[in-house]
């Protein structure tokens, strides 16, 4: 059985191992596949893993040995999941993999903005501590957490781990879902889309790209917002209308941390790049050692099921 991952640079730059799925067959592995050279390295595999190389309709056709897609990923977007499951081709996912190390993010961004360590570190290496009159000097007012309300919007894994981490610092939580939750702990709060928008010190995205949530953030619902509320996106790009968001971050209306953008990597002229007020990590808020070595785990404990007919995590069932 000839088993080939596309793109494993990112799941993999060679921290990890890929053991435990080699084992398993005849093992490719590239770091990326440009679209030219998807059917020739996969042509005569059984087994494929993808993180972002596309495979659509007319890839997959031609195809004809493929049984089996893991998708190296949560999100399966890559895929032509009803044209796989036309030619009966199980794909599968990784849900659930790294919420803890995305909140983790959500949280380096809103310290990063409340404590300015950056700002102050670049400035004590400039002498600016060694020529002060006093034992201590701030170059801007930090902010406690405590008291703050954390506004989410989505409240799933990663959602709840935020929330989670909110009620330790001892802010208020404000939550946003299409359905109200039947359940939610002391101190979390579900309310409308508006309130949210309104009463956030901190906004943190979590819900899916959808028709419904594309361009949720817009030149109306940043209005809403606080003035000089903070706005996190570990989510997806496209949640947020980039145009509207530097305007607002260019007038000092809002200020914004982000992980992901609306195509990636983006060009130069992304206005969110050369806009004052933000913070930007390169959508690596998934990827400490620990998500990666948990993904690629459960990707291959998904393999190992679909070789022995019980078939887990599927996004395609037949």
């Amino acid at each position: 059985m000839k088993i080939v991952v596309l793109d494993g640079e990112t799941l993999n730059p060679g921290d990890l191992s890929w053991q435990a799925i080699s084992d398993l067959g005849k093992f490719s592995c590239f770091a990326r596949t440009p679209d030219a050279e998807i059917i020739p390295r996969a042509q005569d595999a059984e087994i494929v893993f993808t993180n972002k190389t596309p495979l659509d309709a007319k890839t997959l056709a031609q195809l004809p040995k493929l049984k089996y897609v893991g998708v190296l990923a949560t999100g399966t977007n890559v895929v032509d999941i009803a044209a796989a499951k036309d030619l009966g081709i199980v794909v599968t996912n990784v849900p659930a993999y790294g919420h803890d190390a995305v909140a983790q993010m959500v949280f380096a961004h809103i310290l990063h903005h409340t404590q300015a360590v950056a700002a102050h570190h670049q400035a004590v290496a400039a002498g600016q501590w060694t020529s002060c009159s006093d034992f201590c000097f701030t170059l801007m007012p930090l902010q406690s957490l405590k008291g703050k309300t954390l506004g989410l919007i989505g409240y799933g894994d990663i959602g709840q781990q935020v929330a989670k981490l909110a009620l330790a610092f001892g802010m208020k939580v404000l939550v946003n879902t299409r359905t109200e939750p039947a359940h939610l702990p002391q101190g979390v709060s579900w309310t409308s889309r508006d309130k949210v928008l309104k009463e956030s010190d901190i906004l943190s995205l979590h819900c899916p790209l959808t028709p419904e949530t594309n361009e949720l953030i817009n030149a109306q619902t940043l209005e809403l917002m606080k003035p000089q509320a903070l706005l996190i996106n570990t989510a997806r790009g496209g949640l947020i209308d980039e145009a509207a968001l530097a305007v607002a971050l260019t007038q000092g209306r809002v200020f914004a941390g982000v992980d992901v953008l609306s195509t990636e990597p983006p060009s130069m002229d992304n206005p969110l790049l050369s806009a004052p007020n933000i913070s930007t990590s390169p959508h690596n808020a998934w990827a400490t050692k620990e998500a990666r070595q948990n993904l690629l785990n459960i990707a291959t404990e998904n393999l190992k099921s679909f070789l022995q007919g019980n078939i887990r995590n599927c996004v395609n069932s037949k």
